[in-house]
């Protein structure tokens, strides 16, 4: 099982951590309707490292990304069932539309992003590749997204 911690508390943990050669992978979204897609792109994300880190947009970034109108559970739940699965080793939350900032903090080995990205569509690659990181497309290549599961339950029965 997981933790969620701040960002300081992480820095704190990995610092030793990478030292005696743990590999970081780190992956990021809003999880905001929690389905398979988003657990097989986070077991897929483990793999890639020693430790998974999880960045997860907050309330603010994630509306901010999504409107308004986007019905959302509350970050700190979000937080939790992520910390629950047993793939994720630590749950960090974000405030910026992007991870560039968590990123350029943590520099982590492996950046994970699933495949719904090509490489060169990742927001953040420049900045993991200047802190010597590598990214890594990663997941179910079968599409399972939120915006889907929304649609269908505002269509009406689901």
């Amino acid at each position: 099982m997981g933790e969620v911690v701040s960002l300081q508390a992480l820095v704190a943990t990995l610092s030793p951590a990478r030292r005696a050669g743990t590999k970081v992978a780190f992956a990021n979204g809003i999880f905001d309707l929690l389905h398979v897609g988003h657990v097989r792109y986070l077991q897929a994300a483990a793999l890639e490292g020693d430790i998974l880190v999880v960045g997860l947009n907050s309330d603010t970034s994630t509306r901010a990304l999504k409107g308004a109108g986007r019905p959302i559970q509350p970050a700190s739940e979000r937080a939790e069932i992520l910390a629950a699965l047993s793939c994720v080793t630590y749950v960090v939350q974000f405030e910026e539309t992007t991870c560039d900032t968590l990123l350029a903090a943590l520099r982590p080995d492996v950046h994970c992003k699933g495949t719904d990205y090509t490489p060169e569509t990742v927001p953040e690659a420049a900045t993991v590749a200047a802190n010597g990181g590598r990214v890594a497309i990663v997941g179910d290549p079968k599409d399972h997204a939120t915006r889907d599961l929304i649609a269908a339950i505002r269509r009406g029965p689901y």
